[in-house]
């Protein structure tokens, strides 16, 4: 009695982990002694008359019962208390599921999911009949709820990312835990990958639209948003197309980026679209180069221009680009060169003469616009010398009669010109320089150019380092 009296002090309240088992085997050790006793004492005494046998044999009955009850008993308590202890561990982790779906954002509450996750799917697995365990599934249904809220929500870009983390969980859980929401967010994650990348590539971000519509071909390549993609290109490329020449550098650079995105993508998927999207590019990239030059931006307006005269020399309007591109340079320097496009025809009548000479080291390219647009390159003057002032420049330049200075003769129609003298030199470096003149019926033109020694090398003159010279008796000094 007392032995099981301590074995009972320890045994409850009862806990999961149940009695150590040093604790039972003494008791059942002291238990046997007592019986031995018991039985050594009896064999020692002779046998009583009836009824007192039936009474031993009755009290030896209920002595071999109550513990045995009691073991029972015991065991049903412990089970109850192992389902108390699991439905608490439940608890602990529907508390880090809710913490995580309070957080702002999913990336916040990720690594809460992830032990919230890992705790459902460890009770299920590890305890798979008790009552907890048969609480998971629905638990599990409300966490992918709350990680699936953005798509919910149509923010079909937030969703990406935790539909992509639920898509992965079987990897790390295993998919029996997670039944039949293993394949749950394959069809939310397609849809919600198609309509944030043709979203994004809509807003002009190509780039990062691109990138979901390639990862939507490769994870899902047979569904019906992978089917979708190629027909919605067809028509973006259609919309920019056709708002051509409005926004023309905008809606270019879209197609740019549409033709290579399209060849990102499974060619028989997106067929047809980088034809017609080249084809836009072709039209819009000269209407570009208008829309910078009308803009005042000549720098872009020049590279643009000559990019198409480039790339496009089938064009018709090849030979505008190369004029227009003349003289968006020509206004980066001289800005009113750039009131207006050079025409596209030259004009007809009486055309002036005008001899441009090189009277200065190294060859010099010589831009010019106005009624006609074109440009020319007069090679190196042998023994010419930079002149130590403008002054100086002017009253030599191209007068040495023993030197030979290679020059060339244009045509000009009468009216206002703008020229660019870019002058190119193998030890220094030489400024650009831009000058103005109108040409006038009835004379004939020379232009010399020479350079003006200046700190840090050879710098050109001025305004008037071109040497204009008048006609014979005129008493024009251009």
């Amino acid at each position: 009695m007392a032995a099981t009296a301590g074995l009972l002090v320890a045994a409850l309240p009862a806990s999961p982990e149940g009695v150590p088992g040093l604790l039972v085997a003494a008791w059942a050790a002291v238990t046997v002694l007592a019986a031995a006793d018991a039985a050594r004492r009896a064999l020692r005494r002779p046998l009583p008359g009836w009824p007192r046998p039936a009474l031993v044999l009755g009290l030896g009955l209920v002595l071999l019962a109550v513990p045995a009850g009691g073991a029972v008993a015991y065991e049903s308590a412990r089970d109850e208390a192992v389902e108390k202890m699991l439905l608490e561990r439940l608890a602990k982790t529907d508390a880090l599921a809710e913490r995580a779906a309070g957080r702002a954002g999913f990336a916040a509450g990720k690594k809460e999911y992830t032990r919230a996750v890992e705790g459902y799917a460890g009770l299920a697995a590890d305890h798979p009949e008790r009552r907890a365990a048969k609480k998971v599934p629905a638990k599990l249904e409300a966490l992918y709820e709350s990680v699936a809220t953005p798509y919910r929500e149509d923010d079909h870009c937030e969703a990406i990312e935790p539909l992509t983390y639920l898509r992965e969980l079987p990897d790390s859980v295993g998919e029996q835990a997670l039944g039949k929401l293993a394949t749950w967010p394959d069809k939310p994650l397609a849809d919600a990958l198609y309509t944030c990348g043709m979203d994004l590539v809509g807003q002009g971000q190509a780039g990062t639209g691109g990138d979901h519509l390639t990862a939507l071909f490769e994870e899902f390549p047979e569904s019906k948003e992978a089917g979708q993609v190629g027909p919605a290109l067809l028509t973006e490329v259609s919309e920019r197309s056709g708002a051509l020449p409005d926004d023309a550098c905008d809606n270019t650079s879209r197609l740019r980026a549409l033709d290579a995105l399209a060849g990102k993508l499974p060619g028989e998927s997106v067929s047809g679209v980088s034809d017609k999207a080249r084809s836009g590019v072709e039209k819009g990239t000269y209407s570009c180069g208008v829309e910078e030059f009308e803009d005042g931006k000549f720098s872009e307006a020049a590279e643009t221009f000559t990019d198409f005269a480039d790339t496009y020399k089938g064009n018709k309007n090849r030979d505008k680009a190369r004029k227009a591109a003349i003289a968006a340079e020509i206004a980066e320097e001289r800005p009113a060169a750039g009131r207006k496009l050079p025409p596209a025809k030259s004009p007809g009548g009486t055309r002036m003469e005008l001899v441009v000479s090189n009277g200065g080291p190294g060859t010099v390219e010589i831009l010019y616009t106005g009624p006609v647009t074109g440009r020319l390159t007069l090679k190196a003057c042998a023994g010419c010398k930079a002149y130590d002032s403008v002054a100086a420049g002017k009253a030599g330049a191209c007068k040495d009669k023993s030197t030979s200075y290679p020059k060339q003769r244009l045509s000009l129609p009468a009216g206002e010109y703008h020229f660019l003298y870019k002058r190119g030199s193998s030890t220094d470096t030489v400024r650009n320089h831009s000058s103005g003149a109108r040409i006038e019926p009835g004379y004939t033109y020379t232009d010399c150019a020479y350079t003006v020694k200046g700190l840090g090398g050879l710098l050109p003159p001025p305004v008037d380092g071109a040497a204009w010279t008048p006609p014979p008796g005129t008493g024009r000094d251009r």
